[in-house]
């Protein structure tokens, strides 16, 4: 069965479902999907829903459940479209309680890039008409490309996310269900109470019960919310939490015993975040300043880990090359490392603008230091208690507080100053070209920083970064071109990962640097 649904898998990946990474309506493959049900085989969780027209239940690929009838199924791409053919949510399974599409990332079109602003919580702060000014896209024609490609409108969408959101708060915390149906963007009690009861057959108080009889539960403790971060294995956490630990800046995050906590800046308030990676999830402990940020809280920590990600597609491609292929076996699932707050990543890229790692982190730090905000007791504990500060103070005082070359000092206060004006917009929905675009524009931002933070804030899977040095160091050490023009075209094959590649690139440079001084 195993070696069944693997060669599913890669046909999936070839011709079916999930061709070329993008699923929607139209491609949606009725035949391949049902194949891929039989098989239970839990990587296809998150790539489509299964919906039993018998029961009226949707659920992920793999539920334990009773294999249904082909002519009692139908295949849909997202949650929200399930829900709004009127099927409600396996209890047994939790569909909704997986890793997310990777479509999202892989994708620039408006459908992804609409659906990171609503997993981001915006069709709750401001409504569809912001979502779609966001987007720079009429009301109308958002909704008829969302329908079209995703099954759904934006309300339907935004809907089953705060449904999603409002399951994660009976289960996980104290709050009264008053409070949660607010926290979760509801307008009304009523309404929470209707939704919760259509999308998974029973009143909030029989989820918060289920819960707590359920083997495994985390037991709810009054500030703290404890949730699992599904991921598809394999998951290379090592080198994630390396990666964060080399930048750690501090007071503002830090990397021990194989936890990495940081502050966080969300849409309503401050928060802190403990990150465990556990198998086949990790474990997040979050203190929340106001508890309607537990939805963008996890849209940004899934983006940070780069947690819906497809490994074993990126890891086929990358392991083809035989150059590649000892690098993929010894770091199986690698993932990019995101962000949770593009103008921070923004300003630490630019203030990291050739110099080393070292030095751009303790830059980043100084100015951590100087203009951040000091959390309160009650969210750092004895954790890290600064806030990044944020573009305007970097504007208005960054030029007294920055030290080194002058012309580093401009670029650093005037990208701040773009962002703090509103001339410059870093949220994970842009699209990649056009942030490149508007990042270069700016004086003493280079063509590096822009794909830098296209990988980083956007997860574009396909950033080389060939102009990068210790890129083309490791290309080196490979015996790989390393000049950026030779390299961009030995990794034409590497598409659509290399961003991937680059990553491991990057380790290929520090394998050989500990090697020479060993």
């Amino acid at each position: 069965m195993k070696r069944l649904s693997s060669a599913l898998a890669s046909d999936f990946r070839q011709r079916g479902c999930i061709s070329g990474g993008r699923v929607n309506v139209v491609l949606l493959d009725q035949d391949r999907c049902y194949r891929a049900v039989a098989s239970r085989d839990a990587r296809f969780d998150g790539h489509f829903i299964t919906a039993v027209r018998t029961t009226g239940i949707y659920c992920r690929p793999s539920c334990p459940a009773m294999t249904p009838k082909r002519s009692n199924v139908e295949f849909l791409p997202t949650a929200g479209a399930a829900q709004q053919r009127g099927y409600r949510a396996c209890r047994r399974c939790q569909p909704d309680a997986v890793p997310g599409s990777p479509d999202w990332n892989l994708r620039a079109d408006l459908a992804a890039r609409a659906m990171r602003l609503i997993s981001d919580g915006v069709v709750e702060r401001d409504g569809v008409p912001g979502l779609a000014a966001q987007l720079r896209y009429s009301e109308r024609h958002l909704n008829r490309v969302l329908t079209a490609e995703l099954g759904a409108g934006p309300l339907a969408l935004a809907r089953a996310h705060r449904a999603h959101t409002a399951r994660l708060l009976v289960e996980t915390t104290p709050l009264g269900m008053a409070d949660i149906a607010f926290a979760a963007g509801f307008a009304s009690v009523r309404q929470f109470n209707d939704t919760v009861r259509e999308v998974y057959g029973v009143p909030p108080t029989t989820l918060r019960t289920e819960a707590g009889r359920r083997r495994g539960a985390v037991p709810a403790v009054a500030g703290t919310l404890v949730l699992r971060l599904p991921y598809r294995p394999p998951f290379d956490a090592e080198g994630l939490l390396a990666f964060f630990a080399a930048r750690a800046l501090d007071r503002v995050e830090s990397v021990r015993d194989g936890v990495y906590r940081r502050t966080l800046r969300l849409p309503h308030g401050a928060a802190t975040v403990e990150l465990r990676p556990e198998t086949a999830h990790v474990l997040a402990t979050l203190r929340l300043a106001d508890p309607r940020d537990l939805g963008p809280a996890v849209a940004r920590l899934r983006r940070l880990l780069d947690l819906d990600a497809d490994p074993v597609a990126v890891d086929t491609v990358l392991g083809a090359d035989p150059v590649l292929a000892p690098l993929v076996a010894a770091t199986p699932g690698l993932r990019l490392p995101g962000t949770v707050d593009g103008v921070e990543t923004a300003l630490r890229a630019v203030l990291g603008q050739q110099v080393s790692v070292a030095a751009a982190r303790t830059a980043a730090s100084r100015l951590a230091a100087a203009l951040g905000e000091r959390l309160p007791p009650g969210l750092s504990g004895d954790g890290p208690d600064l806030l990044f500060p944020t573009a305007a103070a970097v504007a208005e005082r960054g030029i007294d507080v920055l030290t080194g070359p002058a012309r580093r000092i401009a670029a650093v206060v005037g990208l701040a100053t773009a962002v703090a004006d509103g001339s410059l917009v870093l949220d994970p929905a842009r699209d990649p070209a056009d942030l490149r675009s508007a990042l270069t524009a700016l004086p003493g931002v280079g063509p590096w920083t822009a794909g830098y933070l296209a990988m980083r804030l956007l997860g574009d899977p396909d950033e080389l970064l060939a102009t990068d040095l210790a890129v083309r160091r490791g290309a080196a050490a490979l015996g790989l071109p390393s000049d950026a023009d030779g390299l961009a075209a030995r990794a034409a094959g590497w598409a659509p990962w290399r961003s991937y590649a680059a990553v491991h690139l990057w380790r290929a440079t520090s394998t050989t640097t500990q090697r020479s001084t060993s």
